[in-house]
């Protein structure tokens, strides 16, 4: 293809193609989007704060359903002040009771479910935090994969660019270029080894930012093979699945918890009850000189909820304006994820039909472009210029290709997160 090699820019070049291909990191296995997916669900603080949060409703809904404490009295009664003498007045008394409470209708059972609710709806929360996790690794993965990719075809065009420089000079030399030729090869090298940089600088930046997901194994060698993710279900399918989506499934339970909120402030209407059982011990003899007996006394007090307009009204109406904006809240969640599922699956379609033309005919295209014009060239029938901008062209368009399949895959990610998985 060419026969003349520069000794000197040949050297220079492989060495800057070993800079740019050589890395720092540790030589390790190479790591595939399933490993990278695994390692981020095993230690993500985000899901276990929230699988805590759960655990701890769970239990706290336990105690809410109980009865209050019962509460012990214990006093004297009726001492006498002038000389203190427990022994001397027949109504002194030391007093030993307990009382128990009873809250006001079936208040405790919706107390209990209220707290249920609110259990399933962080739960919900935690499944939604796994869901976005496993989104977010594949977004970062994909992004460092391009980059990676990106950097593999700019290297490997800057050896044939490489090339072309030295070619140009050695025409140059015989008088069958112009000067212009040979300084526009050295800008279009220069200008290649600059995108060169800023692609690594991407690509550190994306390996930084997969970091926080996967911690130390982002430093791993990344799988060349193109990442593969699971199937997506259809259109109709997608969107029958948002019903069911962590999201919704959260904001129907926070729904389920402020309907037991209305039936807990119903239940105020009712009266509270509380019982209470006290024994009375007693000091000192009868006129007879027989002891005094002890006493007994049991007690039932009730609530008498007679004026509820300024607190059982007003406790009713907030609780059934809050269980009416949980409703629109959930309403107005679904109708977010519907637009993002047709704005996603619209751009999947469009980046499937883009990957498809590159790969019949862009591709195609570009490389016999670049073959006709460096055919063209050696045999003198076009000007430089016009082959460098074939070769331009060419890796534009599998810049492009690499950078239409990622997004496509990204654009997938997004939407496994609306389907869901079998974990």
């Amino acid at each position: 293809m060419f026969h003349y090699r520069n000794p000197v820019r040949h050297a220079a070049a492989v060495m800057v193609l070993l800079a740019l291909s050589s890395s720092s990191l540790p030589v390790t296995a190479a790591l595939t989007l399933a490993e990278a997916e695994q390692i981020a669900r095993g230690d993500d603080p985000a899901v276990a704060a929230s699988q805590a949060r759960t655990q701890a409703l769970r239990e706290d809904a336990i105690a809410a359903g109980q009865l209050p404490d019962p509460k012990l009295k214990a006093g004297l009664s009726n001492m006498p002040l002038d000389n203190l003498d427990i022994d001397l007045e027949p109504m002194t008394q030391v007093i030993l009771g307990v009382e128990q409470a009873f809250p006001r209708g079936a208040t405790l059972k919706h107390r209990q479910r209220q707290v249920e609710w609110k259990a399933a709806s962080e739960q919900a929360k935690a499944d939604d935090e796994s869901r976005k996790l496993v989104r977010e690794v594949r977004s970062n993965f994909l992004e460092l994969y391009y980059q990676l990719e990106a950097e593999r075809v700019v290297i490997n065009t800057r050896a044939l660019f490489a090339q072309l420089v030295d070619i140009t000079q050695a025409h140059y030399a015989t008088g069958r270029v112009s000067q212009q030729d040979v300084l526009r090869a050295d800008l279009e090298l220069s200008r290649l080894d600059d995108r060169a940089t800023r692609i690594r600088n991407e690509q550190e930046k994306a390996r930084a930012t997969l970091t926080k997901w996967i911690g130390s194994s982002s430093s791993q060698t990344l799988d060349p093979r193109f990442p593969e993710l699971p199937d997506l279900p259809s259109e109709q399918d997608l969107a029958a699945a948002l019903e069911q989506h962590p999201v919704i499934q959260a904001e129907s339970a926070r729904i389920e918890s402020h309907n037991q909120a209305v039936q807990i402030a119903r239940e105020q209407y009712k009266p509270g009850w509380g019982v209470g059982l006290e024994y009375r011990k007693r000091f000192g003899e009868n006129p007879d000189g027989s002891d005094r007996s002890d006493m007994m006394a049991a007690m039932l007090s009730v609530d008498l909820p007679l004026f509820p307009k300024k607190r059982q009204d007003r406790r009713l109406a907030a609780s059934l304006q809050e269980a009416e904006a949980a409703q629109l809240t959930r309403a107005d969640r679904l109708r977010e994820l519907r637009a993002m599922l047709e704005s996603d699956h619209a751009s999947w379609q469009r980046l499937g039909e883009r990957a498809s033309l590159y790969e019949t005919q862009l591709l195609r295209e570009a490389g016999a472009n670049v073959q006709a014009s460096l055919n063209a060239y050696q045999s003198g029938v076009t000007e430089f210029s016009t082959l460098m901008r074939a070769r331009i062209t060419d890796l534009d368009v599998r810049l492009d290709d690499l950078r239409v399949r990622v997004d496509r895959a990204k654009t997938q990610a997004r939407l496994l997160y609306l389907a869901g998985e079998a974990q």
